[in-house]
């Protein structure tokens, strides 16, 4: 072996010493992190649309053709795009150093590590498709994968943060009796129903009045019609999660999964409320940043509620 070689190992068995080999209070608060700041993406994402300022930056991957941050002759509708554009650099950063904190547990805690090393690879994509939705004039469908790959990022991080804290994966608590198939399946369908919820909301929003910019298309869509067809799920997914609530009910307080249902009703409710407050007060642009909110905390409870139910006491017979 030569010498350089000699000394790369060295300094990389230097370097992986003094990283963790067990989960950190660091690791954890990183994984929060990482899920809160996808939300705040998504909001941050609906504040470019509401405010007009989707073209804020007008090229890709620079701001101007001249210039890679925004510049003053641009306003506030620069200062708004590229603030959502750096928050993207952020997670990345944040992401990276999650990975390397793991690197250690990369064998004994695969589920973390992978869950981490899914998130920094994936934003990378999401500006490339942030990037296409610039350069698209904001097409409708473009702006949709986009707020989606951002949905799908909440979920692996809600996943990434149960396992940072051993609610579920691996080191799970041992001795919890695994939810009865009824339960289950209501899980289930609680979380197909929130998911698809989110989806159609994309045709409400690529159908709707806040476009991003004056200049982009919309989707040729009837817009009492896809409201009506997004509400569908939104039924569902109350009708759902109220069940699952009062099956529960008999449950210890602190039983996970009971906590997490009492989390999807409430949100799933308010969420529910200001969707309708919205609708019928021609879409204000405060309340559609508060719906973007209510969206990222109904991925976040529904994965919660998912994950709890499927990957606990698998070992242990079902719950009478």
């Amino acid at each position: 072996m030569s010498q350089s070689n000699t000394a790369l190992k060295t300094a990389y068995q230097n370097v992986t010493a003094k990283l963790p080999t067990v989960v950190t209070p660091a690791i954890k608060r990183l994984a929060v992190g990482t899920l809160i700041g996808q939300g705040v993406l998504i909001v941050s994402g609906g504040v470019v649309r509401v405010t007009g300022s989707g073209l804020g930056c007008p090229t890709w991957p620079k701001c101007t053709a001249d210039s890679l941050t925004n510049t003053p002759a641009m306003g506030i509708h620069g200062i708004i795009e590229f603030a959502n554009r750096t928050l993207t650099f952020v997670l990345a950063a944040v992401a990276l150093a999650l990975l390397i904190m793991l690197w250690n547990m990369r064998k004994e805690r695969k589920e973390l590590f992978w869950l981490a090393f899914g998130l920094l690879a994936s934003i990378p994509a999401q500006a490339v498709i942030g990037g296409i939705t610039v350069l698209s004039g904001l097409n409708p469908y473009v702006v949709s994968l986009h707020f989606l790959v951002s949905a799908a990022l909440v979920v692996v991080s809600m996943l990434l943060v149960n396992r940072a804290y051993g609610r579920t994966g691996t080191t799970a608590p041992q001795g919890l009796a695994r939810p009865r198939p009824l339960i289950r399946g209501l899980v289930v369908i609680a979380a197909v129903a929130s998911y698809m919820a989110v989806v159609l909301g994309t045709l409400v929003t690529g159908s709707g009045p806040h476009s991003g910019d004056s200049t982009s298309p919309r989707m040729n869509l009837d817009g009492y019609l896809t409201t009506r067809i997004h509400v569908l799920p939104v039924y569902v997914l109350v009708a759902t999660s109220l069940l699952l609530l009062l099956l529960l009910w008999r449950n210890g307080r602190g039983d996970m999964l009971r906590t997490a249902s009492f989390l999807l009703v409430a949100t799933v409710i308010i969420q529910g409320l200001i969707g309708y407050w919205q609708y019928f007060t021609g879409v204000p642009i405060l309340l559609v940043g508060i719906h973007m909110l209510g969206a990222s905390l109904t991925l976040a409870v529904a994965t919660n509620i998912l994950d709890v139910a499927l990957r606990r006491g698998k070992h242990l017979s079902p719950a009478k």
